[in-house]
């Protein structure tokens, strides 16, 4: 183990800030006395495998903090099936719509998984205990009742289960309807086009509020022990920052003849998560903490080997509550997946994700979301914050690895006792894990101002009531001792549900202040007349690199053929000859995509295939 000296150029790559800033080009070194290149070409499988079982911990404490919320919503034994049947369907839903991302979505690093989108409408149905009831004084209640009284009465069968099952079915009637949402807007090429109107202004406070919409429910689960959860953000901390300059010294996985026989790696900053989580873990075992909560224990042993399939507990309802919920969630996930794409593009130092890309991954997310509420769940899948966090925490990020992330999700998926296991991680692990995410999450939003004119008046305004007002309406909302009521039981869920979801309130006030009121296009951040929020960076980018980088965003090469063939209103969703992936370069395999972090050595060679880069 040894440690890289700090000269100028690794101190921009080591620093926290910069981390999440563009770096400018490297001025060229001579061979001879230039610190090493950053790892190309494939990266081992057993690091590719550590690496994705981070994203694996990462996406089980979201799963682990959104079902527990859902569940204990739930009146008891209102669940139709095992919490860790429950899990698993997550984990397989999750790991199909990955792949699908990564394949020929966005074909960003973006990990899948149940956002706190879902959460907030799936609690508002559950919250309504009669499944047929308005609230609304008067005889309408009266007949609700009856008609629900009338409903149990007849199901005496072993498939009747009571009130919890009718919401549970809402629930996933909800996310059915979000998906085909989803997928329509996709189709249509409305998120590009609504991307493309999205500058600093809008995609700053939406990070903004995504780090800070989580902290009560981090701060919940750190409570139940804030030793451990303090401990778990200490490793952390010192693995990804203060140890992250460290070199290990490990043979590569393929010694090319031109390539020395050992490759520095930063092994504690890239396993900044694995080993805290790994530590704390264990600790927590010895001193008998490692209880798992009641509303994710089984009453009986899950089984080893389990195939989820459409319709085995409930179908999904739709009705009207359910559509109003599910447009809720469309809507909501739709503004948090934009800023994932845009945020975890810029930690790559990759240029803004064009438009047939947003709305390819829209799309595909959608297609999840549909899987995911057949199959039972009461949550849909979206691009998770979280583990973009984690991207940022690490500075690294690939292909490879993601695709390795949807395997073992799909595994965990067919192993409900598998799945179980991860429900073992303390609470406050849980909360500790988060809340370090979530902290690079709101950093990146904050170091995103600087693009543009945060001097001016306009922006102050428009910065300032977009993150307001996204963290008052909710709080007041959760607050308030009598809730607004239209007469229309569909109309009060779909409001309530929007009115509670800052991430879509920050999203909706800076889009509509930021096109509404006059503004200069470098004020506001946009430069040169070019509609990209992050123009600087893709300026300073040398040219090789940028179309090397852009070619992430392309179709696979066996689709990218099928493209004259696709119908014109679908055309959206394939690149346009002006890109610059499109122009030079010609068709490229998924595995020769250039999906890594630019550090402070050159470029990969072209010979090499998919390749990896951290910087040091």
């Amino acid at each position: 183990m040894s440690r890289s000296p700090l000269n100028p150029s690794q101190l921009r790559s080591v620093g926290s800030q910069d981390a999440l800033a563009p770096l400018p080009p490297p001025a060229p070194q001579n061979p001879s006395t230039r610190s090493r290149d950053p790892l190309c070409g494939s990266l081992p499988w057993g690091l590719s495998c550590l690496l994705a079982l981070q994203h694996v911990l990462v996406m089980a404490s979201l799963l682990c903090v959104s079902h527990l919320l859902l569940l204990c919503s739930l009146s008891p034994g209102g669940l139709s099936y095992s919490p860790s049947q429950l899990l698993a369907s997550s984990f397989f839903s999750c790991g199909v719509s990955t792949i699908l991302q990564t394949w020929m979505g966005s074909r960003l690093p973006l990990v899948q998984a149940p956002s706190l989108e879902f959460l907030i409408p799936a609690l508002v149905l559950t919250s309504q205990k009669l499944p047929l009831a308005i609230q609304t004084p008067g005889n309408c209640e009266h007949r609700a009742r009856a008609r629900a009284s009338l409903m149990l009465h007849l199901c005496r069968g072993p498939s009747c289960h009571g009130l919890g099952h009718w919401n549970t079915s809402l629930v996933s009637g909800a996310v059915v309807v979000s998906g085909l949402l989803q997928g329509m807007m996709g189709l249509l090429g409305s998120p590009g086009r609504v991307f493309a109107h999205c500058g600093p202004l809008v995609l700053a406070p939406s990070l903004v509020v995504a780090g800070l919409s989580a902290h009560r429910e981090v701060a919940q689960f750190c409570f139940t022990h804030w030793g451990l959860a303090l401990l778990v953000i200490l490793l952390m901390v010192v693995c990804s920052q203060h140890l992250g300059s460290y070199q290990f010294h490990v043979c590569p996985w393929r010694r090319a003849s031109n390539s020395s026989a050992r490759t520095p790696l930063p092994a504690f900053r890239l396993l900044s998560v694995l080993i805290p989580v790994s530590c704390v873990w264990i600790v927590s075992a010895f001193v008998g903490f490692s209880v798992i909560p009641q509303e994710l224990s089984a009453p009986t042993k899950a089984p080893w080997i389990w195939l989820p399939h459409p319709g085995e507990w409930n179908w999904p309802l739709l009705t009207p509550r359910a559509l109003a919920a599910g447009i809720s969630m469309a809507l909501a996930a739709s503004t948090s997946s934009l800023g994932c794409y845009a945020l975890c593009g810029r930690l790559l130092h990759l240029p803004p994700p064009p438009p047939h890309a947003c709305s390819r991954g829209l799309s595909l997310e959608g297609l999840g979301s549909v899987l995911a509420g057949l199959l039972g769940s009461p949550m849909g899948t979206a691009s998770s914050f979280p583990n973009v966090g984690k991207v940022g925490l690490i500075q690294a990020g690939s292909q490879q690895v993601a695709h390795l992330v949807g395997l073992l999700c799909m595994g965990l998926g067919l192993s409900p006792r598998l799945a179980q296991l991860l429900t073992t991680i303390p609470l406050p692990v849980v909360g500790g894990v988060l809340g370090v995410t979530q902290a690079v999450v709101l950093s990146a939003g904050f170091s995103s101002f600087y693009l543009a004119d945060i001097d001016s008046g306009r922006n102050i305004f428009i910065v300032g009531f977009s993150i307001f007002m996204a963290l008052l309406l909710p709080r007041w909302f959760r607050e308030a001792p009598v809730l607004f009521s239209t007469g229309w039981s569909p109309l009060d869920v779909l409001l309530h549900s929007l009115l509670t979801q800052p991430i879509f309130l920050a999203g909706l006030s800076g889009f509509l202040l930021e096109n509404t009121i006059p503004g200069t296009q470098l004020e506001r951040g946009l430069g040169q007349g070019l509609p990209s929020p992050f123009t600087a960076q893709e300026a300073r980018m040398p040219q090789k690199p940028r179309e090397k980088a852009a070619q992430v965003y392309r179709l696979p090469f066996p689709i990218q053929n099928l493209c004259p063939c696709i119908p014109q209103p679908l055309r959206c969703l394939c690149p346009v000859p002006e890109d610059p992936g499109d122009e030079e370069g010609g068709c490229s395999e998924p595995e020769e995509m250039a999906d890594l972090l630019p550090g402070s050595g050159e470029p990969c060679p072209e010979s090499s295939r998919e390749g990896f880069r951290s910087q040091k």
